[in-house]
């Protein structure tokens, strides 16, 4: 009877969705640590030029939690095949599908003497693209310079100081990586004399790019539009690579209609016009508007629009907020940041949490972790953020859970404040949860500009902070600001120093150079 009624009896309890991860991810080759998304379940990889991504050597990675196991093992063998994506399946009660992919970038170049403008190379056509000017002999060009692949590989016949005959397409064999590969290298002769791309204009700075033959006296010329005089750039304005050449004006003035103009010894382009953009502040930058809810401050205005907020919602699940108003500000008026780095909980039930304040949103609470959305809406192109600051600094009280700051109690704590602009196509989302962690990176391919300062002493006087803005790119447009700053550097990871202040006024952005 025992045994008929158990058979009877049914398990419909729903085996529990716990999404199983990779936590470490190492490869022979890298040139920085693994991205490991969590939430798209993507791995990213950057590989050095010297790695053949047919035949990666693994080295070591981790799964979690505990129980987590690779359905197919034999996909993570000794050697990776990374020239395409890498699928494997994740198993914790269900199976999860990991993307593994490799980013390696290889510096090529190719340089002919007296060509006009940058070389184009075609990477997935195997072609290289050369300008020259019109009459030049083509059955006897001198090439300067020629790397297609990577810094172990060959080029046959290898042309650099030679001078060949391009009258036809001339075919270079690259061995790289035990491979030989066939590259076309065509030359084509071109009548204009000097060209003038387009023109980047921001808001006080613009970006020209013209193309010429390489060793001439190349530049541009500038003046509003309506005047009649020109205006010659500077040289020290101007950046050559080759024929190509760069000028930034500087000191123009915002909403404002110019024209521009190449110049290659007595040969001008035509002239081109632009406009320059208007200067834009993130709002409430003075951080003057505040309001109180409960015990959790926000950085706006009672029933206003948010624009910057802070950690407080979580720290205030154990204690009361601590980024807060002071009315200690640089100049007396208003009311400036106090970021305030704080132990919050009882002995273990706790956690250090340090002050901050940022372009974005504190979406919720994950246990004691937080879960936030980085960035605002922004197109404008700043030169730099400035503002005011105070510091104090307290030694290291509490290292986190991470290995690698063990040791670092009793160490100097560190303040940070960067600003990035980002053509992400929505809000980063950040989690400082060390199971499915994500934290901003700077060396995103998203990210246009980025400059920061770190400081790890006291500064008690109110000190000026000038912090420039490093762009990948003078003609990408943003789509998001961010700007960040916090106590303790380090404080995604619950380390910091209780009692470290970071005190901040005028976050404001400056628009020239």
């Amino acid at each position: 009877m025992v045994a008929l009624l158990c058979g009877c009896i049914h398990n419909d309890l729903p085996y529990p969705r716990i999404q199983p991860n990779f936590s470490a991810f190492m490869v022979n080759g890298m040139t920085k640590p693994a991205e490991i998304d969590t939430l798209n379940r993507v791995i990213t990889l950057d590989i050095d030029e010297e790695t053949n991504l047919e035949a990666v050597e693994l080295v070591s990675y981790t799964l979690s939690p505990d129980g987590a196991v690779l359905s197919d093992d034999a996909k993570l063998g000794p050697t990776l095949n990374l020239i395409k994506p890498l699928y494997v399946t994740l198993r914790l009660y269900q199976e999860y599908v990991w993307t593994i992919r490799a980013r390696q970038t290889i510096e090529r170049e190719f340089a002919i003497e007296g060509q006009i403008g940058q070389t184009i190379i075609d990477v997935p056509g195997r072609r290289v693209i050369v300008y020259v000017p019109k009459g030049s002999n083509l059955a006897a060009l001198k090439v300067t310079k020629a790397k297609l692949g990577s810094t172990a590989s060959t080029l046959t016949p290898d042309p650099v100081g030679q001078t060949m005959d391009f009258t036809h397409p001339l075919e270079l064999t690259l061995t790289d990586y035990g491979r030989d590969l066939t590259w076309t290298i065509y030359v084509e002769a071109v009548d204009a004399a000097v060209t003038l791309g387009a023109v980047d204009a921001w808001t006080n700075v613009a970006w020209l790019h013209g193309e010429a033959e390489a060793g001439r006296d190349n530049g541009f010329e500038y003046r509003l539009k309506g005047d009649e005089e020109w205006i010659r750039i500077p040289a020290y304005w101007i950046t050559s690579n080759g024929g190509s050449f760069t000028g930034r004006l500087i000191h123009l003035s915002p909403l404002t209609t110019y024209e521009a103009r190449a110049y290659s010894n007595k040969d001008v382009t035509a002239t081109v016009e632009f406009t320059t953009e208007d200067v834009v502040q993130m709002p409430n930058w003075t951080l003057d508007n505040w309001w109180l809810d409960g015990k959790v401050y926000n950085p706006w205005e009672e029933g206003g629009t948010p624009y910057w907020d802070t950690g407080n919602k979580g720290a205030a699940t154990l204690g009361p907020s601590n980024s807060v108003p002071t009315p200690d500000t640089q100049n007396g008026q208003g009311y400036a940041a106090e970021l305030k780095t704080e132990f919050k909980g009882i002995g273990a039930l706790g956690k250090i949490a340090a002050g901050n304040i940022f372009t974005g949103v504190y979406v919720r609470t994950d246990g004691t972790n937080g879960i936030l959305n980085f960035g605002r809406p922004f197109t404008r192109r700043p030169t730099r953020l400035t503002a005011w600051y105070k510091y104090n600094c307290a030694e290291i009280s509490h290292v986190g859970s991470d290995p690698e700051f063990a040791d670092w109690k009793g160490r100097p704590d560190t303040c940070q404040v960067y600003i990035a602009l980002t053509d992400w196509t929505e809000p980063f989302e950040i989690r400082t949860n060390p199971k499915n962690r994500q934290l901003f990176d700077p060396t995103d391919p998203h990210v246009i500009a980025y400059g920061s300062m770190s400081l790890g002493q006291t500064v008690s006087a109110w000190t000026p902070m000038n912090i420039e803005l490093n762009y990948r790119s003078t003609s990408r447009v943003p789509r998001y600001i961010l700007v960040v700053c916090s106590a303790s550097k380090y404080g995604d990871y619950f380390v910091g120093g209780s009692g470290s202040i970071l005190t901040i006024d005028d976050l404001k952005l400056e628009y020239d150079y």
